[in-house]
């Protein structure tokens, strides 16, 4: 799947390549050939601090699954290809548009639906799995897999139960599913898959720590190693061989003086000037955990304004910090940092804040909940959000700052150190 980040980067260089001529400074495509900066290669592995989450943990987790289905009336839920799948029973899957789905009843057995010509890479990854006893029902490619997953429904007596579908099952999957089970009742899985995924447990919490200070000494060394003169694209190819030092893949997004305005960006080619507005907005996977963090910061001596901005900024993501605990609405934590940002003029509402405050965080960037009004969900310890408000000027500049934010059993705490100063991101 291409990411939003990898479409940026990749149009970006096109557009790079048709506008620079050799010899601009433009870096190749696969510069890993080229020695590193010396505050990237001067850094150290972390691989070796990540540990894998087990299929005992992922058989808690289907437990927790079956026990929201009770209280939610549904009978049975489906997952097909995509992270619900892979949180549940670590199999990760991909197929385009033939069937590999997992049944989940409340009460009894298991029930895989596979393509018939995938049964061994099938059988393989079940046998992984906290379900390695599971039926498994093959269907060959002139037969229909709904037919399959239909009987398998009967044969559990659940032909008329009511189902839940995963939220992000393909509509050619989930109507295929209803035509062939037209006396079940098709309904959402979110109350049952949010549920169990937006709490984390302690090795959850774990691996996304661990995954934001990847990032933020990756950051760190690339701001270390920035020079005026660089492209965007040599910017962030410095941020994902950082990454690779420290063990993991990871990626940025680089936004650079009037395109940090757009709060996702520009595919328009960037060049880092001295005293110009630079935004790094990326993250890293560890054993299928993400982090997302933001820095702002300028090459030299930034503008007065620019620094007004970015204190508001700062005491609006502190705001949020300080208000986010377990109890509270959602909502009221996306309120504390906008009313700092409006109370210093750059308000009303979404005129220069332009994006909710946060994101759920987990083996998805974006997942549930979210900080945003309207939402009137309390928090609970062990979510974990990005805490990212921004003020963006259209035509000047923007600053957004972000770190993940864990809700603790009494209030909140960041992964990472806060970004004290335009000048000096990483002073910490």
């Amino acid at each position: 799947m291409v990411s939003r980040r990898s479409f940026l980067r990749g149009t970006a260089l096109a557009s790079s390549l048709a506008a620079l001529t050799p010899g601009t400074g433009l870096a190749r495509e696969n510069d890993d050939c080229d020695p590193l900066p010396p505050a990237i290669a001067g850094l150290a592995s972390m691989k070796r601090q990540a540990r894998p989450i087990t299929a005992a943990e992922r058989a808690t987790r289907l437990e927790r699954a079956r026990a929201l289905m009770a209280s939610s009336k549904i009978a049975a839920m489906v997952l097909t290809a995509g992270t619900s799948l892979q949180y549940f029973t670590g199999i990760r899957w991909w197929g385009g548009e033939r069937l590999f789905a997992l049944l989940l009843p409340v009460k009894g057995d298991p029930l895989f639906v596979s393509p018939a010509f995938e049964e061994s890479r099938a059988r393989e990854q079940i046998a992984q799995s906290p379900l390695p006893e599971a039926e498994v029902r093959l269907w060959q490619e002139d037969e229909s897999p709904y037919a399959r997953l239909a009987q398998g429904l009967k044969d559990r007596g659940l032909a008329g139960a009511i189902l839940g579908i995963e939220e992000t099952v393909p509509y050619v999957f989930s109507s295929g599913i209803a035509h062939a089970s037209p006396s079940a009742t098709l309904t959402s899985a979110t109350p049952v898959t949010a549920g169990c995924r937006m709490l984390k447990s302690a090795h959850e919490i774990e691996l996304m720590r661990l995954a934001a200070q990847v990032t933020w000494r990756a950051y760190r060394a690339t701001y270390e190693s920035l020079r005026e003169g660089m492209t965007q694209q040599e910017v962030a190819r410095l941020v994902a061989r950082a990454h690779r030092q420290l063990g993991f893949e990871g990626e940025a997004d680089v936004q650079v003086g009037a395109h940090a305005a757009n709060p996702h960006g520009s595919v328009e080619p960037q060049v880092v000037r001295e005293g110009t507005i630079l935004m790094m907005d990326g993250g890293c996977r560890v054993e299928g955990y993400v982090s997302d963090l933001t820095r702002t910061f300028v090459l030299g001596k930034p503008a007065a304004t620019m620094k007004r901005v970015f204190d508001i900024v700062h005491r609006a993501q502190s705001a949020a910090l300080a208000a986010a605990r377990p109890g509270v609405s959602a909502e009221s934590v996306d309120a504390a940092a906008r009313k700092v940002i409006a109370d210093a003029g750059y308000g009303p509402a979404y005129k220069y804040f332009t994006h909710r405050l946060g994101h759920g965080m987990g083996m998805d960037g974006h997942e549930w909940p979210y900080l945003v009004g309207g939402n009137t969900l309390p928090l609970m310890a062990d979510m974990v959000f990005s805490d990212e408000p921004g003020i963006y000027i259209p035509g000047e500049f923007g600053i957004r700052l972000e770190d993940d934010m864990h809700i603790t059993a009494t209030g909140a705490e960041l992964f990472t150190p806060q970004s004290p100063s335009l000048e000096h991101s990483f002073d910490n």
